[in-house]
């Protein structure tokens, strides 16, 4: 138990890099961390290092792994499954694909013109951007296993049922019809080396590392001056767990922006930490990378209106059933 702390404490929170961010901003630049200022450098710092190392870390792995499921092995492993199988499948692939729901889009289109059910598709792009693997231990390193773990659930439950959904629907007729006219190829798999699995996991780090750093800065910015100068009273007035507008208020927020959930993090936990709501942090977190305008702009080129705004209601719906569930039974996993 010990041990499992002191890795917990030490290589996934990185206490040793607080510590020496705390150094940095008292000795260097002569502030105290109790202050505003000094606070919110500390916290700035401390995080940007923080998410950048696991980031990597964790992107270069996944990466590695999924070197051996390409797109046409995995729409081939898929094809061999129907039903909810099938869309819990999907959304457990969307767990080991690091990307936003901009970028989960291509590959949407992809599995669906290659045949693949529309639900299964669908439960893929609501668990992509919402749950990964990355994330799962970046939310462990801010909060706890117990949130994290609990995040992952609520999040492939929501993809498998709102997949599950689509498919009983039966709303095929409401993708564009170039979807379905853009077949894939049929490609033999070139055998990959490791040095090719290495580059290749290399390359993956650098090119998402590239498209979220900037959202990450916002965001850890954002959350540094929710922490140190943003009242909680005021906080508590808008987004107070007491207040049961606030999941309502937070995902109604969330939606016309956008960033990656790496950049969402660093707002989710200073607000948690001003007494706001788990499930109203994480409802704000979900929204903004689930259901950001661009993604929805970029979805509503390939379906057709009804069924984005299905999409929309399902993902919405489950988010607020899962924050004020959250709110609910939050005691249990801080």
């Amino acid at each position: 138990m010990f041990i499992f702390e002191w890795l917990n404490n030490q290589v996934l929170r990185m206490d040793w890099i607080s510590n020496l961010v705390k150094l940095l901003v008292e000795n260097v630049f002569g502030l105290n961390v109790s202050d505003r200022l000094g606070g919110s450098l500390h916290f700035f710092i401390y995080d940007v290092i923080k998410i950048f190392i696991l980031l990597s870390v964790l992107i270069f792995i996944i990466s590695y792994i999924q070197s051996f499921f390409p797109p046409e092995r995995t729409r081939k492993i898929l094809g061999n499954f129907k039903g909810i199988t099938a869309n819990i499948l999907g959304a457990l692939l969307g767990t080991v694909t690091p990307f936003c729901s901009c970028s989960s889009i291509p590959l949407f289109i992809g599995f669906t013109s290659a045949g693949l059910p529309l639900g299964v598709t669908f439960s893929f792009l609501i668990s992509s951007p919402l749950v990964d693997l990355a994330s799962v231990i970046l939310l462990a390193s801010i909060f706890n296993w117990k949130i994290a773990i609990a995040y992952v659930v609520v999040g492939l439950i929501l993809a498998v049922i709102g997949g599950t959904i689509i498919s009983i629907l039966k709303l095929e007729n409401y993708v564009e019809p170039f979807v379905y006219s853009n077949k894939m190829m049929e490609l033999e798999q070139e055998e990959l080396t490791v040095k090719d699995r290495l580059e290749i996991s290399k390359d993956q780090v650098l090119d998402i590392i590239k498209k979220v750093w900037l959202y990450i800065l916002i965001g850890v910015g954002i959350g540094a001056a929710i922490h140190n100068w943003i009242p909680e009273s005021i906080i508590s007035t808008v987004l107070g767990q007491d207040k049961w507008y606030s999941v309502l208020v937070a995902t109604m927020v969330g939606i016309p922006m956008y960033a990656d959930i790496f950049g969402t993090l660093p707002i989710a936990e200073a607000l948690v930490l001003k007494g706001v709501g788990i499930g109203t942090a994480l409802s704000l977190m979900m929204a903004v990378t689930a259901l950001s305008l661009p993604s929805m702009i970029m979805l509503n080129k390939v379906v057709k209106t009804k069924l984005l705004v299905i999409f929309a209601g399902i993902v919405t719906v489950g988010i607020l059933i899962i924050g004020y569930t959250f709110n609910a039974l939050g005691y249990l996993l801080l």
